[in-house]
């Protein structure tokens, strides 16, 4: 992946946790807040870090967001800081811009000013939460997938049938993305269709959550 540009609004715990991640990936972060405490935090931690008002469209340009590839607004609770700095953000030009939502309606009226993304984080999390209670080995839940888990599941009544002879896609829907057979400490991801399984040996899988309670592995 070519290295970004990302520039963040609003260094609280989101915004901050997301831009070190993003510099833990080898991408540059310049961060805004207008708090000098969050902005003390953070300047040891990304590229550059300024303090100042990102409602303010002549700061932003000023400071170079129109350059960015990618900005992340993430304000907290402030709907109107959000919804203004994104407007600003749209009209300086940068290409992609990813705001946090606090509500549905919030989400909404981000959507309809032109927000190329809207994350909420809170919704995410409650979703993942809910379905690891309920899915014993959920790895994760992919949003955009109506309804798409990866999945881990361990063999027993596959015992040693292959995948092709398996034929779990047109089965169940379900794609084996990797397998870890018994006494292996790494799994082989993209296995082949003649890859025979065994009792024990380990599956992540992309499956439709409705699928999931017909599959006996």
């Amino acid at each position: 992946m070519d290295k970004l540009e990302v520039g963040v609004i609003g260094l609280g715990k989101f915004g901050y946790f997301l831009a070190q991640r993003l510099m833990e990936l080898g991408h540059d972060v310049v961060g805004l807040d207008s708090s000098p405490d969050f902005v003390r935090r953070a300047q040891d931690n990304l590229t550059r870090v300024f303090q100042g008002d990102g409602t303010d469209r002549t700061v932003l340009e000023q400071l170079g967001f129109q350059h960015f590839s990618h900005v992340v607004v993430s304000v907290g609770s402030a709907m109107e800081s959000s919804i203004l700095i994104c407007l600003h953000l749209k009209e300086i030009g940068v290409q992609s811009v990813w705001v946090k939502a606090v509500s549905w309606e919030h989400e909404k009226v981000l959507t309809k000013i032109g927000a190329d993304e809207v994350f909420f984080p809170e919704r995410y999390g409650a979703q993942q939460l809910a379905l690891r209670m309920t899915h014993p080995g959920l790895i994760d839940y992919l949003p955009f997938g109506m309804g798409v888990l990866i999945q881990r599941l361990t063999v027993d009544k596959w015992d040693g049938k292959t995948l092709r002879e398996l034929d779990l896609t047109n089965r169940f829907r379900l794609q084996v993305v990797a397998v870890r057979h018994q006494d292996v400490p790494t799994f082989e991801f993209l296995p082949r269709a003649d890859t025979r399984l065994s009792r024990g040996d380990e599956l992540v899988v992309f499956v439709q959550e409705d699928m999931l309670k017909n599959i006996e592995p």
